[in-house]
């Protein structure tokens, strides 16, 4: 690795060398980068950018690993195999999958929320679904809250509430 490279990482920036706690701390974040990596799924492993086939096959093999000790020295593998390659885009892409997760859970709770208090108001609750998608079904979100109430007042379950959230989604998911 050129030393362009390694100042980079190592915060060495007037000319000297590294020191030997700089290197410590960059080769465990590259491996704690490489754990991160391990505990990813296949469809998320593919979003990550790993040209390096050697290291894309280290870390499917760590998956399988149940030893502790094999599963160490593993990891100090894949670290080591991750100091010779640029981190950046790997980590550019962890952060994206982890912000579309975040963003995922929002909208989640939103629709939580939002079925909650159409259900809390009634069927003055409709409304509100209806003036964020005018397009929304208003006799199916009726059919819906009455059933809830009606299971309320019998004490069922809430097959209404769950079939609420899914139609809700549906809208949220059908809009631009």
């Amino acid at each position: 690795m050129p030393d362009d490279d390694f100042e980079q990482y190592s915060g060495a920036d007037d000319g000297e060398a590294p020191s030997k706690s700089a290197m410590k701390r960059r080769m465990t974040a590259l491996q704690e980068l490489g754990e991160t990596l391990t505990r990813l799924s296949d469809r998320q492993l593919e979003k990550i950018p790993l040209e390096h086939a050697q290291l894309r096959q280290a870390i499917v093999e760590a998956r399988g690993i149940q030893s502790n000790s094999a599963r160490r020295r593993h990891m100090q593998y894949i670290g080591k195999l991750m100091r010779t390659i640029d981190p950046e885009p790997i980590e550019r892409a962890l952060d994206n999958l982890y912000r579309e997760q975040r963003e995922n859970a929002d909208r989640f709770h939103q629709l939580e929320q939002l079925r909650d208090e159409v259900l809390s108001q009634g069927l003055k609750g409709i409304e509100q679904v209806l003036s964020r998608w005018p397009a929304a079904d208003r006799q199916h979100l009726r059919q819906l809250v009455l059933q809830h109430q009606r299971e309320a007042a019998r004490g069922k379950p809430p097959a209404a509430s769950r079939k609420l959230f899914r139609y809700l989604r549906e809208l949220q998911e059908n809009t631009p």
